[in-house]
């Protein structure tokens, strides 16, 4: 059998379907368990503001079981299987969160549950999430891989408003009648249905070529380590995700609370809807733009995207909190040109053999310096909170000095993603 009739087998585009709306059932899970979602579970519980958002940020951290990645395909003969298992142990734990306030007393042993779900939720996911992409994307030809993740993207975006959307009205009415813990059992049955679906489509991707699904013997660390950071081009990389990384954690995860304080739940729903709209409609665009000119290119449009949405955030308070709305719409945008992007980039610049290993020491170097930058901000916000919302005697609230901060640091990124990355793209090119 030819390439391209391989590809265009029943069994590729079956596998190409289940892989999308795979990937759209994970995307419903983690909308439940973020932003003003999880904001409103984790206050529930009793946990302050800053606590909330530094707990938020605790999935930063949990990049860094991307690393046991590295120990796992050396050793794993099945990995597609480990991979399955630990998805859905994953998806499990995201439920079990629901379930705390439903069958645990309010106490310390609670809290220390809740804190620890988070972390083990991630756990199942990150360590195989490099895994179940290259899986995914071994049944899509390789010239139109980034047409496919937008497409991919799409349906997730538009299918996660409804979500979005349902999961606000439910909480709504059944907050206002005072039944706050039906929600959560509402929360915790849809969160397990995603997850059966989730594991249909996973079983359903059968077949892919992946010369290194069963390994004949263990790799050796250094050869890993030599085919990743031995490269200064990728070497680049872990910096600048490093750099977006540390911006997104110092305010993305202390946004919860602070839009509950200035919109309504339903109204911040739907300004979660109109986001993700905007970067539904974006997503195209983007991709197009990225083929066209480079991937460093189509992130560097996203990192300027992502500092104007830190601005508006800078100017958003109770007298201005309109801003809220752009801020939610261009940080949204901008992840159509940085998340897929920074991804492709280290397609372009390791051996496809080794791109597991390298997102995942990637993703862990990155994720460990923007945990460090939430716990940081999490100071600060508690300093500005303690003070009267003010900082050096000027009136503010913590997330708007976060933003600024959020801004500069993104800045730098776009300057090092001009100066490094883009002429690396250029001269391999």
């Amino acid at each position: 059998m030819s390439t391209s009739d391989r590809y265009e087998s029943k069994g590729y585009r079956t596998a190409r379907r289940a892989y999308i709306l795979e990937c759209a059932f994970e995307y419903f899970i983690r909308l439940l368990v973020s932003d003003s979602f999880l904001a409103l579970l984790l206050s529930s519980l009793g946990f302050s503001e800053a606590a909330v958002g530094v707990i938020s940020s605790l999935i930063s951290l949990s990049f860094l079981f991307q690393m046991l990645t590295v120990a796992i395909l050396r050793r794993v003969r099945h990995v597609r299987r480990f991979a399955v298992v630990c998805h859905v142990a994953g998806d499990l734990f995201f439920m079990s969160l629901y379930l705390i306030p439903l069958f645990m007393t309010p106490g310390t042993l609670r809290n220390i549950v809740a804190v620890v779900c988070i972390p083990a939720a991630y756990c199942g996911n990150y360590i195989v999430t490099t895994v179940v992409y290259r899986w995914g994307n071994s049944f899509v030809e390789p010239g139109r891989r980034a047409l496919f993740s937008s497409t991919k993207e799409m349906v997730s975006l538009l299918s996660g408003i409804l979500v979005t959307l349902m999961g606000g009205y439910c909480l709504k009415r059944f907050s206002d009648a005072g039944k706050e813990e039906t929600w959560f059992m509402t929360a915790a049955a849809a969160i397990l249905v995603f997850t059966v679906c989730d594991l249909i489509c996973l079983l359903l991707m059968k077949g892919g070529r992946d010369e290194r699904e069963e390994p004949a013997s263990p790799t050796p660390l250094s050869v890993v380590l030599k085919q990743t950071f031995g490269r200064k081009e990728y070497r680049s990389t872990v910096v600048l995700a490093s750099l977006w990384s540390m911006a997104a954690c110092t305010t993305t995860g202390f946004m919860g609370t602070y839009k509950n304080l200035l919109f309504s739940f339903s109204a911040v729903q739907i300004i979660n809807a109109c986001a993700f709209l905007a970067c539904f409609a974006a997503e195209r665009p983007l991709g197009r733009f990225s083929d066209k000119h480079s991937y460093a290119k189509g992130l560097h449009l996203g990192l300027i995207l992502a500092g104007a949405a830190f601005l508006c955030n800078a100017f958003a308070s109770p007298g201005a909190r309109w801003l809220l709305i752009p801020y939610a719409v261009l940080l949204s945008v901008s992840g159509a040109g940085i998340s897929e992007n920074m991804i492709r980039l280290s397609y372009q610049f390791v051996d496809i053999r080794w791109f597991s290993e390298a997102e995942a020491i990637k993703n862990s170097v990155s994720g460990l310096l923007g945990f460090s930058a939430s716990l940081l901000a999490g100071r600060l916000l508690s300093f500005i909170q303690a003070n009267g919302n003010s900082l050096f005697g000027i009136p503010c609230h913590g997330q708007q000095v976060l933003s600024v901060i959020s801004l500069i640091l993104t800045v730098t990124a776009v300057v090092y993603n001009k100066l490094v990355i883009q002429k690396q793209t250029i001269i391999q090119q």
